[in-house]
């Protein structure tokens, strides 16, 4: 027989490191043969232990490649002119890519043949064999980025007494039963690598900034920050029927949550842009990229239909019961303003799904702000020579008491001519951009 090298024959004289990559290419693409006891130019070298060649080989396969390929795999010992040689008939797998792995679903892990040769495959082709094996929906997939940690979603199940180890991870589809991590995985981990981008704005326009951030790291990290940040900005106006005071906040907290859920579970993660939460002085808009999922309508959602696009996502929040049951979301932020004479709206486009909000104390917070004081100025001009102050700062420079000083901070936050950051004995304050 003559042995020569082609795109689906490679020839080896004896074991060496770099097999595993050979094998992973043939897996990766059409399949081929792998000789070993040839030398690159066809001349037969023998082996002096051809079960043990074997033997070796299959070994390295089960411990240094996955997914598993194992089954895909044949051996056989072929007698050339008293020459023992081992012929290893490498199969394409059903579940591609495979990759050495040490070094996960990158390109220095995963292999393709091109021409006579193993190289790393592009990204691009990681994602297709991906896609093609693992079909179409995101969260299933095996994610491209396998080093990941879970600190905040550890946080998440033991505030609610629910066990998070690797059996749970599993029986989620965070990983699979060959212990690699999905796409759900990565949404979840601390390494997610979708962001939220929120910025408030001077007015009803976005015209001008006052604040803008952008928020990363774990879903549930990124969910816990905006409604902070949201709910900082939520502020709480009095007004008295008769001898009766009532204090009402700019957006029912209820309608807070559930459309900063709905951003979170409903959006399309195949696509990397962020989304944004946008606060004007009269509303909120919460823009989810993905449209509607495909047959259903506006109407549908109204009446509180609805197809998840991410089930496997939705129920991890359902288990950890920030949500209660599919489709109830849209239903319980009208709910919210059912007495208050306003009326959220819901837009969509085939490429996004945006919420809106409306201020319920909008009418109310519409007049021209107060001139300021001279204590106000005074804080401003210790803003704009320091960048950052703190209260006893302001304490210090006007020569006025804790209390007073926290009710002049109050209010020029609210009428934002400031910006608060930070928690308790870190909190200091800066000029709104």
């Amino acid at each position: 027989m003559i042995y020569q090298e082609s795109e689906t024959v490679k020839l080896k004289s004896v074991v060496v490191d770099d097999i595993k990559k050979e094998i992973i290419a043939f897996a990766n693409c059409r399949g081929g043969k792998l000789y070993i006891g040839v030398q690159n130019d066809g001349t037969v070298v023998g082996l002096d232990d051809s079960d043990e060649v074997a033997l070796q080989v299959s070994n390295m396969v089960r411990d240094a490649i996955k997914p598993d390929l194992t089954m895909f795999l044949h051996y056989e010992t072929i007698d050339e002119n008293g020459k023992q040689i081992v012929a290893i008939d490498v199969q394409q797998g059903t579940e591609r890519p495979y990759y050495i792995a040490k070094k996960g679903l990158r390109p220095e892990g995963v292999f393709v043949r091109q021409g006579y040769s193993s190289v790393p495959a592009t990204n691009t082709a990681i994602r297709r064999m991906i896609k093609e094996t693992d079909g179409d929906y995101f969260e299933e997939m095996r994610s491209l980025e396998q080093e990941l940690t879970f600190e905040a979603a550890k946080q998440e199940f033991s505030e609610r007494n629910i066990l998070f180890g690797e059996a749970q991870m599993k029986t989620l589809g965070i990983m699979t039963h060959d212990d690699v991590y999905t796409n759900l995985g990565l949404l979840l981990s601390d390494q997610c690598v979708h962001t939220i981008k929120a910025a408030v704005f001077q007015g009803t326009t976005q015209n001008e900034f006052k604040d803008r951030k952008e928020f990363s790291g774990s879903l549930f990290r990124q969910m816990n920050e905006v409604y902070d940040y949201i709910d900082f900005r939520n502020q709480t106006h009095s007004s008295f029927q008769k001898l009766r005071r009532i204090d009402q906040r700019d957006y029912p907290e209820t309608a807070v949550r559930e459309a900063l859920l709905n951003l979170l579970v409903h959006r399309e993660y195949s696509f990397r842009a962020s989304t944004f939460i946008s606060l004007y002085t009269d509303r909120i808009e919460f823009t989810s990229i993905g449209g509607l999922v495909s047959g259903v309508t506006l109407k549908d959602v109204m009446m509180g239909i609805s197809v998840c696009r991410n089930v496997k996502l939705a129920n991890v929040f359902y288990r950890l019961e920030l949500i209660e049951a599919y489709g109830t979301g849209i239903l319980k932020i009208m709910e919210a303003y059912a007495e208050t004479g306003k009326k959220p709206k819901i837009e969509t486009s085939d490429n996004t799904f945006k919420i809106i909000l409306p201020n319920l104390n909008a009418q109310k917070t519409n007049v021209a702000p107060p001139k300021s004081s001279v204590e106000e100025d005074a804080v401003i001009a210790l803003a704009k020579e320091q960048g950052t102050f703190t209260r006893k700062d302001v304490e210090k420079a006007l020569g006025i008491s804790q209390t007073t000083c926290g009710r002049l901070l109050k209010q020029m936050v609210g009428n934002g001519q400031i910006i608060q950051e930070g928690r308790s004995r870190n909190t200091h304050y800066r000029l709104a951009e």
